[in-house]
């Protein structure tokens, strides 16, 4: 099941803060997609995955938003 975060015209590091404190919520193998607007994302978000052992399956943007979708990993 994929669910949806709309973080648009949240500014550094709430697009982050907010992703955490979703996935937090979510299992393994769950999809989060987060929308955004801060161009940032497409580097902070990733980062914060790859510390915290999620994987971002995509990130494409459409008008004025980013989209990203990460896989939740295991819980640490």
């Amino acid at each position: 099941m994929t669910q949806q975060l709309n973080t648009r015209n949240l500014l550094c590091p709430m697009p982050v803060i907010r992703t955490q404190d979703r996935i937090a919520e979510m299992t393994e193998g769950e999809i989060l997609e987060v929308v955004a607007t801060d161009p940032g994302v497409k580097n902070d978000i990733p980062a914060w995955c790859r510390i915290n052992g999620h994987k971002v399956l995509d990130i494409r943007e459409e008008d004025r938003d980013i989209l990203i979708r990460i896989e939740v990993g295991p819980a640490s």
